[in-house]
C-alpha cells in the first residue's frame, strides 16, 4: 500500500525533469482508479470497525483486498466472514465488485458468495446505487435482501434462523 503511495510522490517529483519523465512515461503513468484508491485505502482504514481487517495480498495493487469480518454481536458473533474486493479500471464511475469467500447463511447473500447489495449496482431503482461520489468507505453498510430462502427462514422461525446461522459459523466460518 505504501509502495503505490511513495510511488505516486516519486512520480510527482520527476515532473520537473523532462528527460526523466520521458523515458519513465510509460511506467509513470498511475490510472485515476489507482490515484483515488490511495485516499480512499487510506479513509476507509482509519474508519474500520475493530471487528474488521483489511487485507493487501499485493502491495502494490490497491485495486484487489480482502475484508475479514468477525462479528462480535448478533447471530454471526463468533463467525471469521472473508470478503473480496476487485476494484475495476473504470473506478469511480462503476462500483467494486465484492464476494464473499465464506459459505454463510444470510439473507443478503448467496451460499456461492454473491452479495445484494443495491450499492454494488450500477443502476438501481430506488436511486441508492453507486455513483462517483461515492467510496469504499461507503460498502460498509448492508442492508437488501438477495438470498429468499435465508430470509424467509429469518422470518419465519428466528431460533432456527439462528440455529442454522451457528451450523455455518461451525462448519465454514472458524
Amino acid at each position: 500500500m505504501l509502495t503505490l503511495a511513495s510511488k505516486l510522490k516519486r512520480d510527482d517529483g520527476l515532473k520537473g525533469s523532462r528527460t526523466a519523465a520521458a523515458s519513465a512515461d510509460s511506467t509513470r503513468r498511475v490510472s485515476v482508479r489507482d490515484k483515488l484508491l490511495v485516499k480512499e485505502v487510506a479513509e476507509l482504514e482509519a474508519n474500520l470497525p475493530c471487528t474488521c481487517k483489511v487485507h493487501f495480498p499485493d502491495p502494490n495493487k490497491l485495486h484487489c483486498f480482502q475484508l475479514t469480518v468477525t462479528p462480535d454481536e448478533g447471530y454471526y458473533q463468533g463467525g471469521r466472514f472473508q470478503f473480496e474486493t476487485e476494484v475495476p479500471d473504470a473506478y469511480n464511475m462503476v462500483p467494486p465488485k465484492v464476494k464473499c469467500l465464506t459459505r454463510i447463511w444470510h439473507p443478503n447473500i448467496t451460499e456461492t458468495g454473491e452479495i445484494c447489495l443495491s450499492l454494488l449496482r450500477e443502476h438501481s431503482i430506488d436511486g441508492t446505487g453507486w455513483a462517483p461520489t461515492r467510496t469504499l468507505k461507503d460498502l460498509l453498510n448492508f442492508d437488501d435482501p438477495l438470498n429468499i430462502e435465508a430470509a424467509e427462514h429469518h422470518l419465519r422461525d428466528k431460533e432456527d434462523f439462528r440455529n442454522k446461522v451457528d451450523d455455518y459459523i461451525k462448519r465454514y466460518a472458524r
